[in-house]
């Protein structure tokens, strides 16, 4: 029996259960960490009266938001089918260093990434991978982290239109702004900054809206969820009360 379900329920049907996964939790079981025994896949079994669910698609273990999983294997197979086939419009928001232009697309494609480390990436074969991107507020504060006076930083809304693994951070990377809290393509000087500061390490990379036609109702489905408290927190660096923002709007660049 699950005593505490760390998942938060978006929105529920007789197809689909949608959650909001916390940064720090696998979606399920995976060789990047074969000793954890807590996973969302068994949390939003809990939530589904421990019938089976299934995920549809997968958020990093650091990355908190959206994740949505079907309710029986019909409903999984249509929306994995519209995933693969690019049906489904997808939104995060991140933090990362530097000022980012204002929009932009970032047409770099990637080697896949093996889950396991141990794999031969260099073997992997190279993807198209695509993202837009849109600034919405930067900031600069008077701490001197790479031996400037001061750092600055943006929040950017990303919008992948290809699902290549860890795409956002390593075209975050490409561009030279990485986000924060990103200890694998990241910088390790900010990174440590914003831990101590805040008490607290993460990714500063939240999935907060996706939206694509219901596979059973045929209707749009718009889901939307703010990032958790610890994202919110770290945007307190920023002007004009963002912390306080709503920042599910959805604007398409």
């Amino acid at each position: 029996m699950v005593q505490h379900n760390p998942l938060t329920e978006i929105h529920r049907d007789q197809w689909l259960l949608v959650v909001h996964k916390p940064a720090g939790l696998l979606v399920h079981r995976s060789p990047i960490d074969p000793h954890e025994t807590e996973f969302a896949l068994q949390y939003a079994r809990a939530m589904n009266g421990g019938e089976y669910v299934y995920p549809l698609h997968r958020l990093d273990r650091p990355t908190s938001g959206i994740l949505v999983f079907a309710r029986d294997p019909d409903t999984a197979s249509r929306l994995g089918k519209a995933l693969m086939e690019g049906q489904i419009r997808k939104r995060y928001v991140a933090m990362v260093r530097g000022w980012i232009p204002e929009q932009g697309v970032i047409d770099h494609p990637l080697r896949e990434e093996p889950e396991d480390r141990r794999g031969k990436e260099e073997e992997a074969p190279i993807r198209d991978a695509l993202t837009r991107y849109r600034r919405m507020a930067v900031t600069e504060i008077p701490v001197a982290i790479e031996g400037y006076a001061s750092s600055r930083y943006s929040l950017v809304a990303l919008y992948p239109e290809t699902g290549r693994r860890h795409q956002l951070r390593r075209h975050m990377k490409h561009i030279s702004h990485p986000i924060i809290g990103d200890a694998n393509h990241g910088r390790g000087r900010h990174n440590r900054y914003f831990a101590e500061r805040f008490g607290h390490g993460r990714l500063m990379l939240a999935a907060t809206g996706l939206a694509f036609v219901h596979p059973c109702t045929g209707e749009w489905l718009h889901l939307a969820a703010q990032p958790e408290a610890s994202f919110m927190q770290v945007l307190s660096i920023f002007p004009d009360g963002l912390a306080e923002r709503d920042l599910t709007a959805w604007d398409q660049v």
